[in-house]
């Protein structure tokens, strides 16, 4: 009856620093299944250390731990008993083990080496050991000053990447713990850990700099072991570690990395004493799940390029590694070069990585041959590699894609009977696993590769449906706290490498929106409360910076990032809605989200600040941007998709500003021209304002601008760019063209949310609203969701006239579900639920559209008649025969005021087929 037993969000984990929280999901085996009672026991040693009592609750999710005081280093068991409403009781158990819990506990002295300054081999630190006796139980505990990997014994612990991730180095730093039990020999062990440059004193940003946290990599790291007898072995590093070089003669994220395995290992001296270790942050335990391979790819297809390059295609771009099995070359060396793409003649191309190299070298002799190698401290964006060294006849066997990314559990599945929406919601997802490496990247490809805020901020919604981001965005928050400033406000990338910068809306607003949307997801308040600080300080800074109107109109802006609206010929990248309207738009919505999160908290005194301060806003963007009769001083798509959306208009103007909306998009034949601000929220905008047709059709544009143009250029995610690769197959030439970056794969929230319906009613999802909205060019939508209480489901069909829909409630949960086409709500507990009805859909009735031409209204008897009756004489314009080619849309465009002419006759002609086909409404 119980499964999915987590403790602070994870299975069973090791290393564990903090007060745990436990939830548990109960089997979906009946209708209106509620929890009534829990009992949480606690156990360590064979002693209780908590015992909840049998508690009269329906809380499942996040039960905070209150026994004893945890101690270090401690195994922990848990059981969960649990009673519901039907009297079945159900019972799951789990265990955590404790990590150092405090600094103090901590017996490692901070490391370095005596390498020569231009040295570029990866120092080794080693250290040798006995284990006198049989062992029960080892760990090693460590971090590190760069990035590093420990092996023992020669077998490398644990299965993580790019430890120990990146932080705010001088603020925080995460450890890590492995369990090496079954690594140790009986007696003689060696320990090794070899430390790359990486986001410590790698080469980073875009003027590709060495040195932003320090010049020289550093270690920390201890080893307990406990014997069977109950003796305990403790050592940590000091000056008795050993210092070696060996076949790590390269290694830096954005370039690669270079193995000499003739070089062997080299002594270097012994370990000193690090003397900038007071400029490192506090010890903290892992955070997030580590960043892993989660996925091998084969290769898909080997090319000789036009250019004679060798060239395999694994057929998925993709963040991660090669695995090598080291085939024969022709001089000793092997060199392996990534890309994204092949250019329009087929040749590998590179040019989007701008500096960045992306090369990994081996250098070997006939021994190695047949050894498999992989790089240690790299990650590369790819989906081709350009293979030299082994001639032209080397085969595809040799090489395998590890797609690594923080290993996140999956959380969201969407599916539909259209495969450019299917192969749509992959980009998204595999967008998605490309750039959560560790830290929410821009793209990881080219020289960049950083924690941009706003593209984070505007994806956050759709990344918390695909996969469990709880902890993942909760570790990077926590450096964002860090990194922000009264003075500053809220930096624009996180950890910031960029030195000061005044704070930017939409990109400052993540210190606000992803707090928030964590909150929705997963009904974490001691999350949004740890969260809280940061939110209100963001908030301040802003009205700090405000003019005497109330508003913020001064600084650097983004605006509407990369929107299409720009001036001809233009290079500004902000796009054409006014800049400080977007400003004051995220300004008011960040103050009205920390009024809600004050109201969550029960701060009463701060929900009255916050909620004046979001009234004034208001009233003052009314006075600066909304003229009497309610028209916008910036009419573009995005301007009026953010006064709506954000609900910053006056009721009595809300449908002027749609129509604005609307006639917008139609004079760009129904395409968007949105940028990282607008494009989020436009096709919600749409829905929820009685315009899911155009938000469909929109979503729907196989042409430029629109999603699925990326899709039929053969894509495998989300492009930074609406046209990163041009018709004739030409790329974009700004420098600035990631084929790997999920900003518009923000769109990935409104198909969960309106084509399939799952939708959030109370944090959590302890209340569900399903409310699916049929969805021209797909007659089949299925999605789920693996909420903090179990599996939503939503799919429907509409086809022949019938629309069917299943739903999946969890336990311990209620819902209310709207069916297409019913205005009627039922609301329902948890169950499994079918509905299958008859329906007049525009899906399947609606013949005309306003991408019909006028020739083929003009076909119709019925249209003809009506355009004589409402505009005499109009067959008989000298210009009519070139209309008969012409879209409705792009007539209007032409002729705005006909627009109501256009619309009856599409009405009458909708309804004349309706009745022919002998269909009738329910």
């Amino acid at each position: 009856m119980v499964y999915d037993l987590t403790i602070e969000y994870r299975d069973n984990p090791v290393g564990l620093d903090e007060r745990p929280r436990f939830s548990w999901k109960i089997e979906n085996t009946g209708q209106d299944i509620i929890q009534t009672d829990y009992q949480i026991l606690v156990i360590s040693g064979g002693r209780m250390m908590w015992d909840s009592g049998r508690v009269k609750s329906s809380q499942s999710v996040l039960v905070p731990y209150r026994g004893e005081a945890l101690k270090p280093f401690t195994e922990y068991q848990v059981q969960v008993n649990v009673w519901n409403n039907y009297g079945r009781f159900g019972q799951m158990s789990g265990c955590f083990e404790t990590g150092i819990i405090g600094e103090e506990n901590w017996n490692g002295e901070w490391i370095t080496h005596t390498l020569p300054a231009g040295e570029t081999a990866c120092p080794i630190f080693v250290k040798r050991f006995k284990a006198e006796k049989p062992v029960k139980k080892a760990r090693l505990y460590a971090t590190a000053c760069g990035v590093y990997e420990v092996c023992v014994n020669g077998e490398k612990a644990g299965d993580q990447f790019m430890a120990p991730g990146w932080t705010s180095y001088h603020n925080r730093i995460q450890y890590q713990t492995y369990d090496i039990t079954e690594l140790l020999g009986p007696s003689e062990n060696e320990i090794t850990i070899k430390i790359g440059n990486g986001w410590y004193r790698g080469e980073l940003g875009f003027d590709v700099k060495p040195d932003h946290y320090g010049n020289r990599t550093a270690l920390t790291a201890m080893v307990r072991v406990e014997y069977e007898d109950g003796e305990v072995l403790k050592f940590g590093t000091d000056t008795g570690w050993e210092v070696e070089t060996g076949e790590i003669r390269f290694s830096e994220i954005y370039h690669g990395e270079t193995q000499d395995f003739t070089a062997g290992r080299t002594q270097a001296g012994q370990a000193v004493l690090f003397e900038e270790k007071n400029r490192i942050g506090h010890i903290t335990a892992q955070e997030s799940e580590p960043v892993r391979v989660t996925k091998r790819f084969e290769v898909k297809e080997k090319i000789v390029t036009p250019k004679g390059e060798v060239v395999f295609d694994f057929g998925q771009n993709m963040a991660g590694l090669v695995e090598v099995r080291l085939p024969e070359t022709e001089s000793g060396k092997l060199v392996i070069r990534h890309a994204e793409t092949l250019d329009k003649d087929g040749n590998f191309y590179t040019e989007n990585l701008r500096t960045a190299r992306c090369t990994d070298t081996y250098i070997y002799g006939s021994d190695q041959v047949g050894m498999t190698v992989m790089p240690h401290f790299t990650f590369h964006g790819f989906r081709y590699i350009c293979v030299e060294g082994a001639g032209t006849e080397v085969g595809a066997e040799y090489f395998t894609a590890c797609a690594m990314c923080t290993d996140m559990p999956q959380t969201g599945k969407f599916s539909t009977d259209n495969e450019l929406v299917n192969q749509l919601q992959s980009n998204i997802q595999w967008g998605q696993r490309g750039n959560f490496l560790d830290i929410p990247t821009d793209c990881p490809q080219r020289d960049e590769r950083l924690g941009w805020t706003g593209d984070a901020q505007v994806f956050c919604g759709t990344a918390s449906y695909n996969f469990n981001t709880a902890l993942f965005f909760r570790k990077w928050l926590r450096d964002m706290a860090a990194e922000t400033t009264d003075e500053w406000g809220v930096p624009h990338v996180v950890p910031n490498i960029l030195g000061d910068q005044a704070g930017a809306a939409a990109w400052s607003d993540a210190a606000t929106i992803i707090p928030w949307t964590l909150y929705q997801v997963y009904g974490d308040k001691e999350m949004l409360k740890e969260q809280y600080p940061m939110m209100k300080q963001w908030v301040n800074y802003i009205h700090s910076k405000a003019s005497d109107n109330g508003l913020w109109q001064n600084g650097f802006q983004y605006g509407d990032w990369l929107a299409l609206d720009i001036e001809s010929g233009s290079t500004d990248r902000t796009g054409g809605t006014d800049k400080y309207l977007v400003a004051n738009a995220y300004y008011a919505y960040s103050a009205r989200i920390v009024r809600d999160a004050a109201r969550a908290l029960e701060y009463k005194e701060d929900e009255k600040t916050y909620g004046d301060l979001y009234e004034e806003i208001v009233t003052a963007i009314n006075r600066e941007f909304v003229t009497a009769g309610g028209r916008l001083v910036s009419e573009t798509q995005t301007a009026c998709v953010l006064m709506l959306y954000f609900d910053l208009v006056k009721p009595e103007f809300r449908e002027r500003i749609l129509h604005i909306l609307e006639t917008n998009i139609g004079a760009h034949h129904n395409h968007l021209t949105t940028g990282f601000v607008g494009t989020p929220y436009l096709c919600h905008c749409l829905s929820e304002n009685g315009l899911h047709d155009l938000a469909d059709e929109i979503f729907m544009k196989e042409d430029f601008p629109g999603w699925f143009y990326a899709v039929k250029k053969g894509a495998t995610t989300i492009w930074e760019r609406w046209n990163s690769v041009l018709p004739e197959g030409d790329f974009d030439k700004s420098g600035m063209n990631s084929l790997n970056h999920y900003a518009y794969g923000s769109i990935g929230s409104w198909l969960y949310e309106k084509a399939a319906g799952i939708r959030c009613a109370e944090p959590g999802y302890r209340k569900i609203r399903i409310q699916p909205i049929l969805t021209k060019g797909m007659t089949e939508v299925s999605a789920s969701f693996e909420s903090m209480y179990g599996t939503i489901r939503s799919s429907w069909t509409c086809r022949e006239g019938k629309i069917c829909v299943d739903v999946e409630i969890p336990a311990n949960t209620t819902a209310v579900i709207c069916l297409p086409e019913k205005e009627e709500e039922i609301e329902t507990g948890s169950g499994r639920y079918h509905y299958e009805y008859e329906t007049v859909t525009s899906l399947e009735l609606e013949k005309y559209t306003v991408e019909s031409t006028f020739g083929e209204l003009m076909a119709e008897d019925l249209g003809r008649q009506m355009f004589e009756q409402m505009a005499p004489g109009i067959l008989d314009s000298p210009m009519i025969k070139f209309a008969y080619g012409m879209t409705i849309s792009e007539l209007l465009v032409q002729a705005p005021d006909a627009k109501p002419m256009y619309i009856a006759v599409i009405s009458a002609l909708n309804e004349k087929y309706r009745n022919e086909n002998q269909i009738t409404s329910i």
